[in-house]
C-alpha cells in the first residue's frame, strides 16, 4: 500500500498550477514582455514554456508509454514546445493555455493505476542513468514548474508586485500575531 499515488499526484499538481495561473493572472498584460536579464525567457514565454512543459511526460508515458528512452526524438519535441513559447498570445490566451494543459495532464496523473506508476523506464546508456519508475519521471512536471513559478516571483518582485504566497503567508503571521496579543 502507498500513501500517495495518482491522486495525491493529480491534486499536487493541480495546486501547483492554480498557483501558477494566480501569477499570471497578477502580472499585468504590459509586463508580459518582460524578461529579468538579456538571453532568458520574457514572462509570457516563460508562462507558455510552463503550460506546454506536461506534454513531454505526456508524450512518453501516456501516448507512447515508453520503456525506454532509448531512441526518443528529445530534441524534436522540445523545438515544437520551443515553437509554441515563440508564437505570440495574449494574456488571457496564455492563462487559457495554462489552464486546459494543466487540466490534461492532472486528468492523466490521476487516471493512472499503481501498476502503471510502477514501471520502470531506462535511459539512453550514454546519459548513463539509472532507469526510474514512471512515478518519480511523473514528479517531475511538478518540480519543474515550481522551479520556473520561482523564477516568476522574483519577476513579480522585479516589477513591484508581492507574490500572492508572500501576502497569503504574511497575512497567516499577523493572524497569529493579532491572537497571540488578544490572548495577552
Amino acid at each position: 500500500m502507498t500513501y500517495y499515488g495518482s491522486k495525491e499526484l493529480a491534486a499536487a499538481f493541480r495546486t501547483v498550477r492554480k498557483n501558477t495561473i494566480t501569477i499570471a493572472q497578477e502580472i499585468p498584460e504590459e509586463q508580459y514582455g518582460f524578461a529579468a536579464a538579456p538571453g532568458s525567457r520574457t514572462v509570457a514565454q516563460t508562462l507558455v514554456h510552463i503550460a506546454v512543459a506536461p506534454r513531454f511526460p505526456q508524450q512518453v508515458h501516456f501516448v507512447e508509454r515508453r520503456s525506454t528512452m532509448e531512441g526518443f526524438d528529445f530534441f524534436g519535441l522540445m523545438g515544437l514546445m520551443k515553437a509554441e513559447e515563440e508564437t505570440p498570445r495574449g494574456k488571457q490566451a496564455i492563462i487559457d493555455l495554462l489552464q486546459v494543459e494543466g487540466d490534461r495532464f492532472a486528468s492523466l496523473l490521476e487516471s493512472a493505476s499503481e501498476e502503471f506508476l510502477a514501471e520502470s523506464v531506462s535511459f539512453p546508456a550514454a546519459m548513463q542513468a539509472p532507469p526510474k519508475s514512471r512515478f518519480e519521471m511523473l514528479m517531475g512536471p511538478k518540480e519543474h514548474e515550481m522551479h520556473h513559478r520561482a523564477q516568476l516571483m522574483v519577476v513579480e518582485r522585479m516589477l513591484g508586485i508581492t507574490p500572492h504566497l508572500t501576502r497569503q503567508m504574511q497575512e497567516r503571521i499577523a493572524g497569529m500575531q493579532a491572537a497571540r496579543g488578544a490572548g495577552a
